[in-house]
């Protein structure tokens, strides 16, 4: 039996169901978002070691110990019933709901896609991961983290005027009541003047690294794809491909070098990750340079503009310890 957590709106899962099918293994889907209003979970363990493992679920009960596979795509955190609406309450409902989440996912038996909760967290942290890349042998930017003010000039003067600024984690909020989220920010002159406002939020300081194109690496298990993305010809997505100006970006698949491809395979497996979605830059020069490895990232945009058979590769990993059951 393969699970997949996630919410039930997601396109990609709908991706990877019919490659499911076709293997001929059973699947669950289930969002935790409907936990614990709609659904039920029981773990009991016995005095003599054996365990009780179920989900009941409104389409059915599932015995979480014949779960070989747990693909984690995107769930959704815990869901109080409606009746408890006191804020507090529901608090305090999401706390215990996942803890119960976090210790049932330790107790089956079954491999991950990424990975469980914990190793996700770590991997996803940008000042780790950039770390160990450069222990691995990626060339990786000079970078400052910080909130100090005193750093950005330096920092600036140091890269020649050519210098970004990011967010350490990439998430949205709101501005005047709309939702908002920061990109990849070239600085200039006039963002010095107002350096004061650096010690409200850490940022990430980073030289600007010219691009030939900037590559998607999507690593499954241990097989690798590599897609470039040439976004040089957009005013909106030059800087960060994230803008998806689609009618001037180019997509096409990419031939790593062995010695690349191999450093990304390692760089996710040093998280005891089985997934992981890797942002490089090459630059004109030829060289390879590594911005950030996102544990979950998206590949859906990849295999649909470039044709790589991410969504079989990941199908054929869910599948492998069901078919050997």
């Amino acid at each position: 039996m393969i699970l997949i957590l996630s919410d039930l709106r997601d396109d990609t899962v709908e991706m990877v169901l019919p490659k499911l099918k076709r293997l001929g293994v059973p699947v669950t889907w289930w969002d935790s978002g409907d936990y614990p209003a709609r659904s039920r979970i029981t773990l009991a363990l016995g005095a003599d070691g054996a365990r009780r493992l179920m989900l009941h679920t409104a389409t059915g009960t599932l015995d979480l110990s014949t779960v070989t596979a747990v693909w984690r795509r995107r769930p959704t955190g815990p869901t109080p019933a409606a009746h408890v609406s006191e804020p507090t309450h529901r608090t305090h409902v999401d706390w215990q709901a996942q803890f119960l989440l976090d210790g049932a996912w330790d107790l089956i038996p079954a491999r991950w896609l990424p990975s469980r909760r914990e190793p996700e967290r770590r991997a996803h942290n940008k000042i780790i991961n950039l770390a160990r890349a450069a222990s691995l042998g990626f060339a990786v930017p000079e970078t400052v983290f910080t909130n100090d003010p005193a750093e950005l000039v330096p920092a600036y003067e140091r890269a020649g005027g050519r210098l970004v600024a990011k967010q350490i984690n990439s998430d949205s909020f709101t501005v005047d009541g709309a939702d908002h989220r920061t990109y990849t920010t070239v600085l200039t002159r006039r963002h010095l003047t107002s350096r004061h406002l650096l010690q409200h939020e850490p940022v990430i300081l980073q030289p600007y690294v010219p691009k030939a194109v900037e590559l998607r690496v999507i690593v499954v298990g241990d097989r690798v794809f590599a897609a470039e993305i040439d976004a040089q010809a957009s005013r909106t997505a030059r800087e960060d491909w994230r803008h998806y100006d689609d009618d001037r970006v180019r997509y096409a698949a990419h031939e790593l070098p062995e010695d690349v491809r191999r450093r990304c395979a390692e760089l996710v497996a040093s998280f005891e990750l089985t997934y992981g979605a890797i942002d490089l830059i090459r630059t004109p020069r030829g060289e390879y340079v590594f911005l950030e490895i996102n544990p979950n990232g998206a590949w859906a945009f990849v295999e649909m503009r470039t044709g790589l058979p991410i969504s079989d590769a990941i199908a054929e990993w869910l599948a492998r310890g069901a078919r050997d059951e």
